[in-house]
Formats: structure tokens, sequence, C-alpha cells
């Protein structure tokens, strides 16, 4: 599926619907360069089923963060697969609703059944293609 998503009201709009289809386990890989909405979407996604109010810093230094039930990772530091068991990824696969951002390094660490959201700039907003 391809979307064309015009600014980022519609990005917030579509990461709210996409939400509420969610339901542990289940692990949304986040495709793009920098800047593309990565961050975006997941905080919208933890916002929507955690609450507006929810503060939703980046993973980017602390690799994971977790919002009861979502876990929610950077993975543009880590350097090898073996880092992926530190952090606690595979139990959260197991667990919760993940949501990674720089999802390559993980590979055939993440189960087949990922949805993956690959994010790029598109006439000054994003294209957004989803596959399962």
């Amino acid at each position: 599926m391809e979307i064309i998503l015009k600014n980022i009201n519609e990005t917030h709009s579509w990461a709210k619907e996409f939400a509420k289809t969610l339901r542990a386990p289940v692990t949304v890989a986040l495709h793009g360069d920098l800047g593309m909405g990565k961050s975006e979407i997941a905080r919208v996604i933890i916002q929507t089923m955690r609450g507006a109010d929810t503060v939703v810093p980046s993973p980017t230094f602390t690799l994971v963060q977790n919002y009861d039930g979502i876990s929610h990772f950077d993975l543009y530091r880590i350097e090898d697969k073996s880092e992926l068991e530190e952090i606690g990824l595979s139990h959260a696969i197991a667990n919760d609703i993940v949501l990674i951002e720089w999802p390559d390094i993980a590979g055939d660490f993440l189960p087949q059944n990922t949805i993956h959201i690959y994010l790029e700039e598109f006439n000054g907003g994003r294209k957004l293609k989803l596959m399962v």
C-alpha cells in the first residue's frame, strides 16, 4: 500500500488511524532517512494508545523507551546484532507493540510478519509505503 501524506497534519491523522489497528504482539519497522518522520509517527502512535499528554522522547541515546506494552526502539547506534538481545528486543517482540526506527541492523531478528513502513520525501510531503 502506498499513501501520499501532503503535510504533518495528514501524517498525524494517518498515524492515529494506524495505531487503532495495532494489537500486541506486533512489530512495526520504520524505515527512512533522517527527518522523514519516523519518530513523529512513533510518537503519535504512542500518544494515541497511551494518552495525548504522554511524553515521548526519542530513544536515540537510550536505545529503547517503554510505555506499558509499547516498546519504542532506535537502532541507529547499534553496531552489532548481539546488542539487540541486551536491549531486550526479543522479549519486546514476543510481548509488546514494538516500534523500531532504523530497523535494518535487526535484519532476520525481526519476525516474518513485521509491518514495514518506508518513508521518503515526495512533493514537499511524504510518500509512505506499507508492507507486511
